[in-house]
């Protein structure tokens, strides 16, 4: 008996089966660039999964809905992995986040001076040719 396959909205999604579908769609896309996936159970040093290359070299990815910087991700040589519609981007945390202080307001905001975090609801105009290079 065949099943019945029908497309799901990602906004019907809860927010741990959004991070599986995204987490799945990232591993489609990096694929195609010769790394293999592997998920992680927890947080392990911030990664939320791991992504080892076909040369042998590993990156470490917290994945996120959208830009996100958090002072509890630097020094970890993480990446953070987002999408912006079907865009895909994976970028090392602190080489971009140098770059994201000195161009955007982010320092003077509360959520990052209180909590040590800041996310954009869309990518900022300044920071389009930072993020450029690391386009999927």
């Amino acid at each position: 008996m065949p099943l019945p396959f029908q497309p799901i909205s990602y906004e019907s999604l809860n927010a741990r089966q959004q991070e599986s579908y995204n987490f799945q769609k990232l591993s489609g896309v990096l694929a195609g660039y010769g790394f293999v996936t592997m998920r992680l159970s927890d947080d392990w040093n911030g990664a939320d999964f791991l992504a080892q290359h076909i040369s042998g070299y590993t990156l470490r990815v917290q994945l996120k809905g959208r830009l996100t910087f958090a002072s509890s991700y630097v020094g970890k040589d993480l990446w953070v992995a987002f999408r912006t519609k079907e865009q895909w981007y994976l970028f090392p945390h602190d080489l971009v986040l140098e770059q994201a202080l000195a161009l955007t307001n982010i320092s003077n905001t509360e959520s990052w001076a209180v909590g040590g975090k800041y996310s954009f609801p869309t990518v900022p105009v300044s920071l389009l040719t930072v993020l450029a290079e690391f386009r999927l």
